[in-house]
């Protein structure tokens, strides 16, 4: 009688106090250590991989079955398309499958080997889930290695130089290196991407990390929109004559990005312009407005999120992703609180009274509700049509109806 034989773990994560995951690899050989988080979203993995706002993050999907319809370039949210998201790894419950979709251009393990994406299967994502919502969102890292052969020192190191995202300005890692303009509007069944033909209006997007879809319901709006790099001056923005200014979602801790960021803000809000945040460009918007952000236990991260709508009385289901929040007991008199999360109470929205400025915490492009924050979209650009006289479009557009 045989021994009793064993697969080797060719993969590995370790958190911070010391916690050792083993499972198998996937994705790219190598290590890298980042804030293990959680998302409970059951579809849109790719645009989770590729979207910004998570960089430095490793993310752990608690639907267990990711990679099942593969991966295509239509999904990716990253605007350079050849560019890395910042996402330092993934963690999965089950093995990936042959992908099954007719939209499937590659299998997601060697897609997340050209985007240079670390992951891990075969873990028990529901354990470590509820570990993550009991002490926080810890450091971590993840290794994957063939042969099952760490280098425990080199990956020990790796872990304890890791800051962690309290302090980090990751804004800068994934910014634009230069502006550009973009046209490109939202897909359609058998037709793809569109192109804006005839412009109404001109905003300019200050790129903290931005995503591909932002840009696209801005431009389903009649929107030109160059994009500009997250460090832009206020005359950067400025000499390009915007209808209309936009603050991008993106990663790390605002106040860090707000060194300078907030400034240039200020200065933006001082020339009466319509102004727009998601994200990180509402938490910036926050702080420039004179609140301040902390640091969140658990975080957002999902396409389930209940939020209300304190200025309809709505609610809408989003998509979130956020580690930091906006102080709702820190906004000052003549700003405010727009939108709750239903799930904490936590701060979601914010607008100036009697000024073009408002922004929200979650992302209303990723459409989980499917449409239920679209509006957002439209009650932006409402306040440039308020301006130059025009009638304003109707934020909420009955099923069916012509928009």
């Amino acid at each position: 009688m045989t021994g009793w034989q064993q697969t080797p773990a060719t993969a590995v994560l370790i958190l911070a106090d010391g916690t050792r995951l083993e499972g198998h690899g996937l994705g790219a050989v190598g290590h890298a250590a980042g804030e293990v988080c959680f998302n409970t979203a059951m579809t849109g993995y790719q645009e989770v991989l590729t979207d910004p706002s998570y960089a430095g993050q490793i993310i752990t999907f608690t639907f267990p079955h990711i990679g099942n319809v593969g991966t295509n370039d239509e999904d990716i949210e990253t605007v350079n398309m050849a560019a890395l998201s910042g996402v330092r790894g993934v963690v999965l419950k089950a093995d990936i499958t042959n992908p099954s979709n007719y939209r499937a251009a590659e299998k997601l393990d060697a897609w997340l080997k050209k985007r240079n994406i670390v992951g891990i299967a075969g873990i028990d994502t529901r354990a470590l889930t509820a570990r993550i919502r009991e002490n926080g969102m810890p450091n971590g890292v993840i290794a994957h290695e063939p042969t099952g052969v760490f280098d425990e020192g080199s990956i020990m190191a790796e872990l304890k130089a890791f800051p962690g995202l309290e302090g980090l300005d990751l804004a800068k890692e994934v910014t634009t290196a230069q502006t550009y303009h973009w046209d490109q509007t939202s897909w359609q069944w058998n037709k793809g991407y569109g192109t804006l033909e005839n412009p109404e209006f001109h905003v300019v997007a200050i790129d903290y990390g931005a995503k591909r879809n932002i840009l696209r319901c801005l431009a389903d709006q009649g929107a030109k929109v160059t994009v500009v790099p997250a460090t832009a001056s206020a005359a950067d923005v400025l000499a390009h004559n915007p209808d209309a200014i936009f603050l991008s979602n993106g990663p790390g801790d605002p106040a860090a990005t707000g060194k300078y960021a907030v400034p240039t803000i200020q200065k933006l809000m001082e020339t009466g312009k319509p102004m727009f945040g998601i994200c990180l460009g509402h938490q910036l918007m926050g702080l420039a407005l004179g609140g301040t952000t902390s640091k969140m236990h658990q975080g957002h991260h999902g396409a389930n999120h209940p939020v209300k709508d304190l200025t309809t009385g709505k609610v809408e289901i989003t998509s979130m992703n956020h580690g930091f929040a906006v102080d709702a007991e820190s906004l000052p008199a003549g700003v405010t609180q727009t939108h709750v999360s239903l799930f904490d109470g936590s701060n979601a929205g914010l607008a100036v009274d009697g000024k073009p400025i408002f922004s929200v915490q979650y992302h209303p492009e990723a459409s989980p509700g499917p449409k239920d924050s679209h509006y957002l979209f439209t009650r932006f650009l409402n306040l440039v049509r308020k301006q130059k006289g025009q009638a304003e479009k109707p934020e909420y557009v009955a099923p069916g109806a012509a928009a």
